[in-house]
């Protein structure tokens, strides 16, 4: 909206809700190996969160860690530097999250 006439207009806009942040044993988690756009270096993907941009933080903070390593959490999916793909998903399991190694 750039301009109204109408002295009495009030503007809304439409906010997305965050979804509701689902159970551990309710999410299905896949943890990938990506290369791309990254120098050749690799990062662990964690991919298939549902629920709240803070919940997501907070699991990422914590596989970041438990691996001892760098990582971010944005756009639903979780990124932890370098091949920790197996340390991820035992970290994932033993905290009730179901996950499964993906990708090639």
């Amino acid at each position: 909206m750039v301009y109204s006439t109408n002295p009495d207009f009030q503007y809304t806009t439409a906010e997305e809700k965050e979804p509701e942040t689902l159970a551990p044993a309710e999410q299905n988690l896949r943890v990938w190996l990506d290369r791309k756009q990254r120098g050749g270096k690799v990062v662990t993907l964690v991919k298939g969160f549902v629920g709240s941009s803070d919940d997501l933080a907070e699991l990422a903070r914590l596989l970041k860690t438990k691996c001892g390593v760098g990582g971010a959490a944005k756009a639903g999916e979780i990124l932890i530097q370098g091949d920790h793909r197996d340390r991820v998903v035992e970290i994932l399991t033993k905290s009730g999250y179901r996950c499964k190694k993906a990708g090639g």
